[in-house]
């Protein structure tokens, strides 16, 4: 199969069952993707394919073959940590932090699909994705503090 992770090509041969996830912590060792629950559950294996927020325990690796994935090692660039890994850090919203690279990947995928950010926007992209430490608030905040800086209408703007 051949792919793109986080804007680098990639070929190998995979087993038709291999999970996209085993694939990209096993094979590439790209280990910021989580296995939570195993069962679409908890969302720490969140990834971007193709712009669109997936979660990578359930999709084979076949499945992914000619697209495009972003983990959140590709978020970041060489200029720095990307706007919402920025505001989940200076909105206290990493808690215990293991399913933080999923939250990061869902919201990215909301404000990638150009709709305008809402509370009920962020709740329902978040929906999938289960924190176990505390509350949603900071999160919440974090991801309105994103959408500000990369400039994607907010709920007071909209």
């Amino acid at each position: 199969m051949q792919l793109t992770v986080n804007g680098r090509a990639v070929e190998r041969q995979v087993e038709g069952r291999t999970l996209l996830v085993d694939f990209l912590r096993k094979d590439l060792g790209l280990t910021g993707t989580h296995v939570g629950c195993d069962t679409t559950q908890c969302g720490a294996c969140t990834v971007n394919l193709d712009g669109v927020a997936v979660k990578s325990c359930t999709v084979l690796a076949a499945q992914a073959s000619g697209g495009a994935v972003t983990t959140i090692e590709g978020l970041a660039s060489d200029d720095g940590l990307h706007p919402l890994q920025q505001s989940f850090n200076r909105c206290h919203a990493l808690q215990c932090g293991f399913c933080t690279p999923g939250m990061i990947m869902a919201a990215d995928g909301l404000l990638r699909s150009g709709c305008a950010v809402t509370d009920a926007s962020i709740e329902r992209a978040l929906e999938g994705n289960l924190c176990r430490c505390t509350g949603y608030v900071h999160i919440v905040e974090a991801v309105k503090q994103a959408a500000h800086a990369l400039g994607v209408p907010t709920e007071a703007a909209a």
